[in-house]
């Protein structure tokens, strides 16, 4: 099973990347399961200056705000 993070604060951008990442799973069929990670201690662990971030099966693949379609491009890639 993927393993999709969010990071991020719980700011608006933040919100509608979880959104988009739910919805891209489903279109897609992937079963995932999807973790916010709010904790700052826990999101500077992977070293990102800026939030929200993507993080899928471990590794940052997308920084900022994202786009549905680049969401869906992301998970359909790994």
């Amino acid at each position: 099973m993927m393993k999709i993070k969010i990071l991020g604060g719980g700011c608006s951008n933040c919100k509608v990347l979880f959104n988009n990442v739910s919805s891209a799973c489903r279109e897609l069929g992937i079963e995932a399961e999807i973790i916010k990670v709010e904790e700052y201690v826990d999101i500077m662990k992977y070293d990102v200056m800026s939030t929200p971030a993507l993080v899928i099966n471990e590794k940052v693949v997308g920084l900022g705000k994202l786009k549905y379609k680049k969401v869906l491009e992301l998970i359909k890639s790994e």
